[in-house]
């Protein structure tokens, strides 16, 4: 195949409910959102909308949106693409080549990965540890970055750990990609669920970051497909703009009216999302209070966590997952979709209804205590 694109499918997608079909799960704690939000909820009216082609670059009045929430950036910082996923893809498509180094952290959705990697490129993993709090470690990020990395790839919050970087931390990491003048992609995703408050977009900061986020996870509209990357360099902008229109030149119009409109409304929709998400921890908090055979780095953003089976539990990891799935139709994303030993796994609170994730942690218990070694 030469230097083609060495495309693999991803676990986390090969095994993700909307593949195995949500009728055949009881208890879903995979979802890395809150809950999908209903057309009806948002109020709007699309009936006289014209389904035309759309600005290139997107919804004027959406960038705008985007743009408003970083001091001192402006709409044509802002390029609309179909979710985050995509906005990711073009970022490394557009910046990396085979062998060109990219340094990422691991464990991290794995598009972040995966695409660098089907790309060919040279990866240096800035691992994240359990022991370590899941703590990006600016010296070891500084020794991984060489005049030779072509872009910096980190996430925060962090994905699937709920861990955050502190501005302090984020401008630091910044100024070592200023330094080694190489590019900062920084995948906010998360951003707004921060527990302590929003950071600011990171691409607000300088113009050597590229901030990507969409309003899947915070604002629970994933079926929309509407992200964005930001950037203030406009030769940057430029490239990606023009990636975007040989991938699928512009937006669907509906979905950017329809984002605009929760962006718009956000002062409206966000404080019971994020009461709703916090009610939803404090479930998951004292669960895992109870579990001495389970252990946590308590999340600080988002709505995921990470915890992990103790190694001297006795749990016979294998069966754990074969008894949750099979006899309690309950799913949690297991370690190995992140490339993580399989004692992890990745619980979604913020997506079930308190019932179902009530529901599901207690399979999650009996599926534990049944795989115990005798």
């Amino acid at each position: 195949m030469g230097d083609a694109m060495n495309y693999k499918r991803m676990p986390i997608e090969i095994e993700s409910p909307e593949q195995l079909g949500y009728g055949n799960i009881k208890h879903n704690l995979t979802e890395s959102s809150v809950s999908d939000m209903p057309l009806r909820k948002l109020g709007i009216d699309l009936n006289d909308l014209a389904l035309a082609y759309t600005d290139h670059a997107g919804k004027p009045e959406l960038r705008a949106a985007v743009a408003a929430e970083g001091a001192g950036l402006s709409a044509d910082d802002v390029l609309i693409t179909v979710g985050a996923a995509s906005a990711l893809f073009i970022v490394a498509t557009s910046l990396l080549g085979k062998g060109d180094k990219i340094v990422v952290a691991h464990p991290n959705y794995a598009t972040n990965i995966e695409t660098p990697r089907a790309i060919g490129a040279s990866i240096e993993f800035l691992r994240l540890s359990f022991e370590d709090g899941f703590r990006v470690d600016l010296d070891r990020l500084r020794s991984l970055v060489t005049e030779d990395t072509k872009l910096i790839s980190l996430t925060c919050p962090h994905n699937p750990t709920g861990a955050m970087m502190s501005e302090s931390d984020v401008r630091e990491a910044i100024a070592i990609a200023e330094e080694r003048n190489c590019w900062l992609l920084f995948d906010e995703t998360y951003r707004e669920m921060a527990f302590g408050g929003a950071l600011p977009p990171a691409a607000s900061l300088s113009s050597r970051v590229i901030s990507v986020a969409s309003v899947s996870k915070s604002y629970g509209l994933p079926g929309v497909r509407m992200g964005w990357l930001i950037a203030k360099d406009k030769k940057l902008q430029e490239l990606f703009l023009a990636a975007k229109e040989q991938i699928f030149i512009c937006n669907s119009i509906v979905d950017e009216e329809i984002a605009c409109h929760a962006l718009l409304n956000k002062s409206r929709i966000l404080p019971e999302i994020l009461a709703n998400n916090k009610a939803a921890f404090e479930v998951v908090k004292s669960w895992m209070a109870g579990r001495s055979d389970m252990e946590w780095v308590e999340p600080r953003g988002g709505v995921v966590c990470f915890p992990r089976i103790r190694e001297d539990s006795g749990v016979d990891v294998d069966l754990f997952y074969k008894t949750l799935n099979g006899k309690y139709a309950t799913h949690a994303g297991p370690g190995h979709w992140f490339e993580m030993d399989r004692r992890y796994m990745r619980i979604g609170y913020g997506w079930p209804t308190r019932e179902e994730l009530v529901g599901g942690l207690e399979c999650v218990g009996k599926a534990l205590d049944e795989a115990k070694k005798q």
